[in-house]
């Protein structure tokens, strides 16, 4: 037995009380096939008081319970079998019909008086389901098509439907909109179904849109169902599917495309002189382009060649013819005229490298000298494309020394002579005397150095010489030995003595000329030689002294 309450109704038993008065009139609401229970004034009388309760309705009598004795059936219509009472003298109702909606009467003997309580009976159910049925396989813009059908079955009161899309309420201006309701009452069970049909009108942005339909019954929706949307092309595209930049020797496909639904799947193509029908399919692809294939592109529709598109395409190249190239053999001394020649189709940079190595700007060769030998490389860009040529400069002529040195070793003992010279072919070096520690330098751009390490016991005269098969040069330097050369503070210890020496000669020399004049004037003026002797004795004590440090 299922007493029925708001929660487990939908929208109309949430908004209407279980039990309440109508023109005074009890009333209460049931749910289709469920068991009903008619309350007996509320339980305002209690069971043990009454005498005798009756339930009745205007066909007849369907129980009776008496005091202290069990309750009697006394239907014998539909309601045999489907009535029943409930202890606190309710009447229970099972499997409950439309048929149901009508009055039932409670009467109640009391030792004093009789007292009855009708009350109303009305049965709801919400639909069995609520479906969009014969739909439209597509939907065309600007022309009304019946999208489809929602229906809801066997439902009491009859379903009120209501059309969505997207979420948003759609209400019929019998222009774009139109919504015809039906209802059909089932003979037997006294159900309604209710069928709703939606012509509509649709819009390009209609695309992917989610058609949905409810009732009034709370939580019934129906699946959502998108259609596809058919219009005629507005617009048509000419795409070109290549590489960036498009060069010369690359490949090229055109694409045209149209914004029809269903899309158009054949197309005409104007490649410059020539027009090319292409069906099936939306693109034409050109192979090996060259500059040539620079010019205006169109595609049209097959059914209106009116609808087309345009593109202009720019086929990018750059050619470059630098000369001469390759292996470049010259002589010291003569000169190299280098042109480069470009054709491009835009602006170009150039650059230059020699070794890989960066040069500021174009090499010029007036005149080659034997460090200009090496690869030179020209790079020439426009955007992202680039051309590159190169040459390898050899200069050859006889060797020439350029620096011939000579340098104290590290330990102070030895000496490290230093050749360089220029040449190419690579020259051989070699000395005329016999050393140590050979050490030559790699031959690059026609340079090369050797050195050789030398104990030199005397003053030599060293000769290198370089050779080629163009040549030979040679030069000369003087090396002196370290026993001369080491004695640099002998060297100023002897000078000094030297000096002294000399200074005792000049003293010498002017005590015998002094001496001299003195005893000339003495015979002369008859002075004592006394006072001569001493002065004499002073130079001597004088000359003797110098001697003395001359000698240490």
């Amino acid at each position: 037995m299922h007493l029925l309450s708001a929660s487990c109704v939908c929208a109309l038993l949430i908004t209407v009380a279980l039990l309440h008065r109508v023109s005074g009139l009890e009333m209460v609401v049931g749910l289709y096939g469920e068991t009903l229970e008619i309350p007996c004034n509320n339980g305002a009388i209690k069971a043990e008081d009454a005498v005798l309760t009756k339930w009745k309705y205007d066909g007849g009598d369907l129980l009776v319970k008496k005091a202290n004795q069990n309750v009697s059936i006394t239907a014998t219509d539909e309601y045999k079998g489907r009535v029943s009472l409930a202890a606190n003298s309710s009447l229970l109702l099972s499997s409950a019909k439309l048929t149901d909606q009508r009055t039932f009467t409670c009467m109640m003997v009391l030792s004093s008086d009789i007292k009855e309580f009708p009350v109303s009976v009305e049965i709801y159910k919400t639909p069995a389901s609520l479906e969009i049925s014969d739909k439209a396989e597509e939907l065309e813009i600007g022309k009304r098509t019946k999208l489809g059908t929602c229906v809801a079955h066997d439902a009491n009161p009859a379903a009120e439907i209501t059309w969505l899309k997207n979420n948003e309420r759609l209400v019929a201006d019998e222009k774009g909109i139109s919504i015809q309701a039906s209802v059909q009452v089932d003979p037997d069970t006294g159900l309604s179904t209710t069928s709703s049909t939606l012509e509509y009108s649709a819009k390009k942005e209609d695309t992917n849109a989610k058609f949905t339909c409810i009732s009034q019954h709370k939580g019934l929706t129906s699946s959502p169902v998108s259609f596809n949307i058919t219009y005629s092309t507005e617009n048509i595209v000419l795409q070109v599917i290549a590489q960036d930049p498009l060069v010369e020797g690359d490949n090229m496909t055109l694409k045209c495309e149209a914004d029809g639904n269903p899309a158009p799947t054949s197309f005409m193509f104007h490649l410059k002189e020539e027009v090319v029908k292409v069906e099936n399919s939306d693109t034409y692809t050109i192979m090996n382009v060259s500059r040539d294939n620079s010019g205006e592109y169109k595609c049209s529709l097959i059914d209106d060649p009116t609808m087309e598109a345009t593109k202009e395409i720019s086929v990018k190249y750059l050619d470059i013819n630098l000369s001469p190239s390759g292996t470049i053999v010259k002589k010291a001394g003569e000169t190299l005229d280098l042109t480069l020649q470009i054709d491009a189709s835009e602006d170009s940079k150039v650059s230059w490298t020699k070794d890989n190595v960066k040069l500021d700007k174009e090499p010029k060769f007036t005149k080659v000298i034997f460090s200009e030998s090496g690869r030179y490389e020209c790079e020439v860009t426009m955007g992202l494309l680039s051309r590159k040529a190169s040459f390898e400069l050899v200069v050859e002529g006889a060797p020439v020394i350029s620096k011939l040195i000579k340098q104290r070793g590290e330990d102070g003992k030895h000496k490290v002579l230093i050749c360089e010279a220029e040449g190419s072919p690579k020259p051989a070096v070699s000395w005329s005397i016999n050393g140590t520690s050979l050490d030559e330098s790699p031959f690059v751009n026609g340079k090369i150095t050797h050195k050789i390490t030398v104990v030199p016991t005397a003053n030599l005269t060293v000769s290198c010489t370089v050779t080629n098969e163009f040549g030979a040069d040679s030069k000369a330097i003087n090396v002196s030995s370290y026993t001369l050369e080491d004695g640099d503070q002998t060297k100023l210890v002897v000078g000094v003595v030297v000096g002294l020496l000399v200074a005792t000669v000049v003293i010498g020399l002017a005590y015998l000329v002094y001496m001299k004049k003195s005893k000339q004037g003495s015979w002369k003026t008859g002075e004592k030689e006394s006072g001569s002797s001493e002065e004499e004795k002073k130079l001597e004590e004088k000359v003797e002294e110098n001697s003395q440090k001359a000698e240490v």
